[in-house]
């Protein structure tokens, strides 16, 4: 197992900490409610170093990337940043990724910790325009500062303008006196923030300054787990979960990440699946009588046949009632379908709903 650089850190705090994607990650401080509320009304902060960076640079970086990506990444300026993935030959997805374009000719993907060495390789493998690419996955850790607060609980340790930085925008800059620390306006949350990369070495020294500038915010640590619940209040998609390798990016509800204004990976396919419609779609729910739904629980009709899967489940602390993604076949996509949740041989009653579930005051 791999360790982030603050694992002394996470331990000194007291974290649960468990096995995740290849490294010793921090699940859990005080508790899955206490810290998911923290980020939906304060600030806290996440060590994501886990996660994966590859540089891609040289005249052929953005061939390269509009070849790998569904999305446009023609589309990006300098200092932007843009959601996408990685198609696979067999109608499904090899990873979800974050692109920035650093500069021209220079892009920074963000990878999942998971599929670190499979996106390396699959990259690689369609680098036939000779990109230069460059795994910096070991040599950078990932800060998520994120909250309401966030803004104003970090401005004093940066001379950027952080309410000025526009969602999916980022400024590189000093930042707790560190030099060239990117500062991305993205997350995982739903609630706003930052995310902070910067060098291995460089980590300790910007946690400790932000848990200082944070204090008097009511600033904290969050584990992954509340990491968890945040996204899935978000209707975000988390890969291995509600989208893999046999999951196409139409049926996950990633339409608007799958231009078709250019050729990439299986887009022929890909553009046949839309014109024909897809036959079953990733869709929201929340229970509305009581239970928990779980990764691969069954969803079936109220004559107990079986129409789909869950893919994310969990009891949503922001609205206390449980809530969870799958996927079901087309009919039952409608917003207050009716559906059934089969828990421990009980069907439990659940209706479609419009994501997010979660929506700010």
């Amino acid at each position: 197992m791999k360790n982030t650089a603050l694992k002394h850190i996470h331990e000194n705090l007291g974290a649960k900490i468990l096995p995740f994607a290849g490294y010793n990650m921090p699940i859990l401080y005080e508790g899955v409610n206490a810290e998911h509320e923290t980020v939906r009304n304060a600030v806290g902060v996440f060590d994501v170093s886990h996660m994966g960076e590859f540089l891609i640079s040289g005249p052929n970086a953005l061939a390269l990337i509009q070849k790998v990506c569904s999305n446009d990444a023609a589309t990006l300026t300098i200092g932007r940043a843009q959601y996408s993935c990685l198609p696979n030959n067999d109608g499904g997805i090899v990873d979800d990724l974050i692109v920035y374009k650093m500069k021209e000719e220079e892009y920074l993907l963000v990878v999942n910790a998971s599929n670190i060495e499979k996106d390396w390789n699959w990259i690689s493998a369609h680098n036939d325009v000779m990109a230069e690419m460059k795994n910096l996955s070991d040599d950078y850790s990932l800060l998520a500062i994120q909250g309401p607060k966030a803004v104003e609980a970090m401005q004093s340790l940066t001379s950027v303008d952080l309410s000025a930085i526009k969602y999916y925008h980022f400024e590189i800059g000093t930042f707790a006196g560190i030099n060239d620390v990117i500062i991305s306006a993205t997350g995982y949350t739903g609630s706003g923030g930052f995310e902070i990369y910067c060098k291995n070495d460089e980590v300790e020294h910007i946690w400790n300054k932000v848990f200082e500038a944070g204090a008097s915010f009511g600033i904290k640590p969050i584990g992954l787990a509340a990491r968890d619940t945040l996204r899935l209040e978000m209707g975000f998609c988390l890969y291995g979960n509600d989208i893999n390798d046999t999951t196409s990016p139409l049926e996950a509800g990633l339409g608007w990440i799958t231009k078709f204004t250019k050729e990439f990976v299986n887009s022929e396919k890909l553009k046949e699946q839309k014109e024909l419609g897809v036959t079953r779609k990733l869709i929201g729910f929340e229970l509305i009588d009581r239970g928990v739904p779980r990764h691969d629980y069954e969803i079936v009709d109220k004559d107990g046949n079986t129409i789909g899967i869950v893919t994310s489940g969990t009891m949503a602390p922001s609205l206390g009632k449980g809530i969870g993604l799958g996927y079901v076949t087309t009919e039952f996509t409608a917003p207050d379908s009716e559906i059934y949740i089969r828990i421990r041989k009980n069907d439990v009653l659940a209706k479609v709903v419009k994501l997010p579930f979660y929506k700010k005051e």
